[in-house]
């Protein structure tokens, strides 16, 4: 999370605000303003629940499908078809919305906050900070906008993570064996490093135009109005900004997904084989 958070806040940037040029503009005017630790914004929400959400989503997964396998075929360990591997994997995507849209809220909210760096000299006084942290964040949220605010986006979200989870599981489900050689029960090291991080990769650049809608509703604060729902909000961004909107941080989705996913396999595979083993 740490790694890959700055990366994340330009992504959120990017797709939120029209006055980038591009990736190194965003970086230089966020560097510029606010530090290195401008890049850092609302990362407690992100790590305080990526253990929760990490473990929802690959326990579910997991679960489902070996509650498919035990249905269709009579035993949890039967070789599960790509259709049982796709809909564990929605599965699993659904689940983790429930805990994941709270934190997400905070975390663009954050992501989006203007709050200069003290050691920027200013005539003007700086003003305070709405969010001075996450649980700040989620608390002057659940105040000003009730329960409901702190799942904006949720819908986005829903679509987002049911479909890419999907694909994300599927995706290293199918390179998994294709390139695991035959005989050979359980997949290499290298093999789980290159499967997990080309998941990533498609996964995210599949879901990167409803991640750029659920980030738009997320920074829709109380008052503004500016989107009514999922469709409407996509509807305006292409309006005012053309299709291309649908695709802002692309790139850079896809650069941070391949490292990261590559770690997040290799451990969830060392810690089933560890588990299994004792």
């Amino acid at each position: 999370t740490a790694v890959g958070y700055p990366l994340d806040t330009v992504k959120v940037r990017i797709q939120t605000e029209r006055h980038y040029n591009g990736i190194w503009h965003c970086i230089q005017e966020t560097y510029k303003t606010e530090k290195v630790w401008g890049f850092y914004k609302g990362m407690s929400a992100s790590v305080l629940t990526v253990s929760v959400i990490s473990s929802v989503s690959f326990g579910t997964y997991r679960n489902f499908l070996c509650g498919i396998c035990r249905l269709r075929y009579g035993a949890a360990d039967a070789k599960p078809s790509e259709l049982d591997v796709a809909l564990a994997g929605g599965a699993a995507g659904a689940a983790r919305v429930v805990f994941m849209t709270p934190s997400e809220v905070a975390k663009v909210r954050m992501q989006t906050q203007r709050n200069p760096h003290p050691s920027i000299a200013s005539p003007q006084p700086v003003p305070k900070p709405k969010y001075r942290g996450s649980l700040h964040c989620l608390k002057v949220i659940a105040k000003e906008e009730g329960f409901g605010g702190l799942y904006k986006g949720c819908s986005a979200l829903l679509c987002r993570d049911c479909s890419s989870t999907a694909i994300y599981f599927l995706t290293y489900s199918a390179l998994c064996d294709g390139l695991t050689p035959a005989g050979t029960n359980e997949p290499g090291f290298l093999t789980v490093l290159l499967s997990g991080g080309f998941a990533g990769v498609l996964a995210w650049g599949l879901a990167t135009p409803l991640d750029v809608i659920k980030s738009r509703m997320q920074t829709n604060e109380l008052g503004q109005h500016k989107y009514k729902g999922l469709v409407h909000c996509a509807r305006e961004s292409v309006r005012k900004e053309g299709a291309k909107v649908l695709f802002k941080g692309l790139g850079l989705n896809c650069i941070r997904a391949f490292p990261v996913n590559m770690v997040v396999f290799v451990t969830y595979e060392a810690v089933l084989r560890f588990t299994d083993h004792y």
